[in-house]
């Protein structure tokens, strides 16, 4: 598998009016690089070949908001975990141009799951070659093989159903290769279903972001910065994320960590 080698310049500018954690001052290169990355995040949200499922969530998921919050940037090389259908996987794609790749990792019973919903989609995203910095992991974090190669990791409305199915131990298990995978410096992008203490949030497919934070720090993350981007009032945190009057506009809390 190919990797692309580490990105030494990390950017600690956030735009678009993101609501977040001070970060450290940068210079006007730094700015610039984050500005032409947007665009072209941009520029592939428009595309005519992306598909029209995408579109309806981008108001809602602010895509070139996050990614430059993430502090992504040309170059880089970046894990989509469980990447799914690959939302996200192809705006990244875009993110880090030509010179960079991005890794969509989906275990195979994901892949599988509803008569093969994930794999299908997947499969026609990347058809013909559309996306080609983008190269299919189809296995678990733990077979990866990359350790210390990665500059940044997604981690995107998935750790919930590890801590909420699987127990704690394994989604700190899963946060745990994650970490192994990034270079000293890389970046893990945590955002996830906000849910609150004494609610049965394994029903309402939701995580405590004191227990996030909790398990990002365990597994030997510095959380460097929080987002309010995908903050919302409009969701009280009582109904399941699935339900039609809340679904794709939960409120989300957004998290950028580092491996020291």
């Amino acid at each position: 598998m190919k990797t692309k080698p580490a990105l030494t310049v990390i950017l600690g500018w956030a735009v678009l009016g993101l609501g977040c954690s001070p970060s450290s001052e940068t210079g006007t290169e730094s700015s610039e690089a984050t500005q032409a990355m947007v665009e072209r995040v941009e520029t592939a949200i428009a595309a005519p070949g992306r598909p029209a499922e995408d579109r309806e969530i981008d108001a809602n998921r602010k895509p070139a908001g996050i990614l430059a919050f993430m502090e992504i940037e040309a170059g880089m090389s970046v894990l989509d975990v469980s990447a799914a259908g690959g939302y996200y996987t192809e705006l990244l794609a875009a993110a880090v141009g030509s010179g960079g790749i991005v890794y969509a990792q989906n275990m195979q019973v994901n892949l599988q799951r509803n008569n093969g919903a994930i794999e299908t989609a997947l499969t026609a995203r990347l058809a013909g070659g559309r996306l080609p910095n983008v190269e299919r992991v189809d296995r678990g974090l733990e077979e990866l093989g990359m350790d210390g190669q990665l500059d940044a990791a997604f981690a995107i409305l998935t750790v919930h159903d590890w801590y909420n199915f699987r127990g704690e131990e394994t989604a700190h298990g899963l946060l745990i290769d994650i970490h192994a995978a990034l270079r000293s410096g890389g970046t893990l992008a945590f955002i996830d279903h906000a849910g609150d203490a004494g609610q049965d949030n394994r029903a309402l497919h939701r995580f405590e972001q004191d227990i996030a934070e909790r398990l990002i720090t365990e597994a030997g993350f510095v959380i460097e910065a929080r987002s309010d981007l995908l903050a919302t009032s409009a969701d009280d945190h009582t109904v399941n994320v699935f339900d039609p009057s809340i679904r794709r506009r939960t409120d989300r809390f957004v998290i950028r960590a580092r491996k020291p």
